[in-house]
């Protein structure tokens, strides 16, 4: 698809009230997983692939990097977008049930080159146009792809991104601590690890008891599948600790104004990841982007929970709608 398909999305700062969004059909088509080897390292890929794309859309994953957290919003995305999409979520490496990696563990910048590996060796030939998809730190990661591969990046949309700290929040300042040890963070790793390994119907009252009883099927079974790991836990701690490192310093705001008019992003009106002081630090600096901000409480774990997830999945299919001609949709 030639770059004149791509427009200036004109509606910035808005937010969208839920009874404009139009829930999937219940039989909806299903994301198929499977592991694919990126430069040598299994990584797991949540996939739907379309009959007639009209474009690829690559969905990066926060911190947990596990996508089967995603499947929800997937599945919806897909929907959405009338089957005119093929969609790939990634994985990021190490961050899964099996330790493939044997307890290596793998920082922020590992993780990006690791996506960039990603579309050079599976979309290298890709002829349509790419959309960069990211949640939290994987809108981050979205925007370093997007300065590394310009010419077939073709939009890239931000979800409660996490593009530097947050000085004013306690959590962060918590999380930081617990990352930057390591003895603390190997006994979290072991708690979690000693909470998977109990009986899986035991583990799931545990996970919802702690986590709320509003967490999706799909969030509990992927908590209890992937992230209750020694391994998983202890690399999303390193990638955690890697990222308050980089975060610290300001975001790229000049690629940012290059390519402002094909970057869109998404806030939460309560979120210490993406708090709304740096949404009015964007709209100034940036005025440009597309900037939106949701007020129907679904928080910064929107993919923890079905309505969370199809809320989202219908705001990112009507910005791909308005800044990408497709015929029909």
């Amino acid at each position: 698809m030639p770059n004149s398909y791509l427009r200036r999305d004109c509606t910035s700062k808005y937010s969208l009230p839920m009874d404009e969004v139009k829930f999937p059909l219940f039989h909806r088509t299903r994301a198929i997983s499977q592991m694919c080897n990126i430069s040598s390292y299994t990584t797991e890929l949540l996939e739907i692939n379309s009959k007639e794309p009209l474009m690829q859309i690559l969905f990066i994953p926060g911190n947990p990097g596990i996508v089967s957290f995603y499947r929800d919003f997937v599945e919806a995305l897909y929907e959405n977008l009338e089957g005119h999409a093929s969609i790939t979520a990634i994985g990021h490496i190490s961050q899964g049930g099996k330790d493939l990696e044997r307890r290596k563990m793998f920082s922020l910048q590992e993780q990006i080159s690791h996506k960039v590996d990603y579309i050079e060796q599976e979309l290298r030939t890709c002829q349509l146009p790419i959309v960069l998809v990211g949640h939290s730190i994987g809108s981050y990661i979205c925007l370093e792809i997007f300065k590394r591969l310009q010419h077939q990046v073709k939009y890239f949309i931000g979800l409660y991104p996490f593009l530097t700290l947050n000085k004013e929040s306690q959590t962060q300042a918590l999380i930081g601590k617990i990352a930057g040890s390591a003895i603390i963070s190997a006994a979290v790793s072991s708690f979690a690890s000693l909470v998977g390994s109990l009986p899986t119907r035991v583990s799931r009252v545990i996970v919802r008891r702690f986590l709320g009883p509003s967490w999706s099927t799909t969030a509990i079974d992927a908590t209890c599948k992937h992230l209750l790991q020694y391994h998983t836990m202890r690399n999303v701690l390193f990638m955690a600790m890697t990222e308050f490192r980089k975060l610290s310093e300001d975001p790229d705001w000049e690629f940012m104004k290059r390519k402002q008019s094909q970057i869109a992003l998404l806030f939460g009106v309560d979120d210490h990841w993406g708090p709304l002081s740096v949404f009015e630090e964007v709209s100034t600096r940036v005025p440009g982007i597309a900037l939106s901000i949701e007020r129907e409480g679904h928080t910064h774990g929107c993919c923890c929970t079905e309505a969370g997830s199809i809320w989202v999945a219908h705001h990112v299919s009507n910005l791909i709608k308005n800044q990408i001609q497709i015929r029909n949709l």
